[in-house]
């Protein structure tokens, strides 16, 4: 494997040097930021990411005033007390994207937070003491219990909420492969999974950077654009 040395040098001579490159780095919001999120913001980003995936990203900002509106400021107990005759005015509402599947999902991932805050008192002090060492695990268990969160719609949600996390765009995976990892250049199993997160830990131990920015620094060393 190459050492994160050699990736950060690449990626700041593509760049414009390390200024420009910290200048793109992702921010992050400390332990204490996450667990002061509130529920409906969790359910939001869930569904921001959701209707972003295989759609255009420019389309449904535009519309997100509208989602805010349709989704009940995506408080989960407002969307659980939902009744079937308003669920199906909600997949004819003009304002939103009107993707049954995708419409669906926002029920089930309000579940999904309420049934985490109840075992364990909170889901936003969940996530946030989730340890960063098994970012994987928690890829997995937004896969398994939430709605089509598997993939990058769930990594990018972790982000998007503060959680400091890897994403495993196109770029970042080239880099691990091209840095001598030994995984598919789709990754789906779980020995390819557990390899990204040792290849992350070791990253993280040898530069104390944040996964967020070893995933950032890592997309931008390929030779892509």
């Amino acid at each position: 494997m190459l050492s994160f040395e050699v990736i950060h040098n690449h990626a700041a001579n593509r760049k414009g040097g390390i200024n420009e490159l910290n200048k793109l780095m992702p921010k992050q919001l400390d332990h204490t930021a996450v667990v002061a999120l509130d529920e409906s913001r969790f359910l939001a980003e869930m569904t921001r990411c959701i209707f972003q995936a295989g759609f255009s990203w420019r389309v449904i900002e535009q519309k997100w005033s509208g989602f805010e509106d349709v989704f009940h400021g995506f408080d989960p107990n407002a969307i659980l007390g939902l009744v079937p005759d308003e669920w199906d005015e909600i997949k004819s509402d003009i304002r939103i994207v009107r993707n049954p599947q995708k419409i669906s999902s926002v029920r089930i991932n309000a579940q999904f937070i309420e049934d985490i805050a109840l075992e364990t008192g909170s889901f936003a002090r969940f996530i946030a003491d989730w340890p960063e060492n098994d970012l994987v695990g928690l890829f997995a268990l937004l896969k398994k219990r939430g709605s089509r969160l598997g993939g990058n719609s769930g990594q990018r949600f972790l982000r998007n909420v503060g959680k400091d996390t890897f994403v495993l765009t196109r770029d970042v995976v080239a880099c691990l492969r091209n840095s001598g990892l030994d995984i598919n250049a789709n990754p789906t199993s779980k020995r390819d999974f557990t390899a990204i997160q040792q290849t992350f830990n070791q990253w993280h131990e040898e530069t104390k950077l944040p996964y967020s920015h070893l995933s950032r620094i890592a997309a931008y060393s390929i030779d892509s654009d």
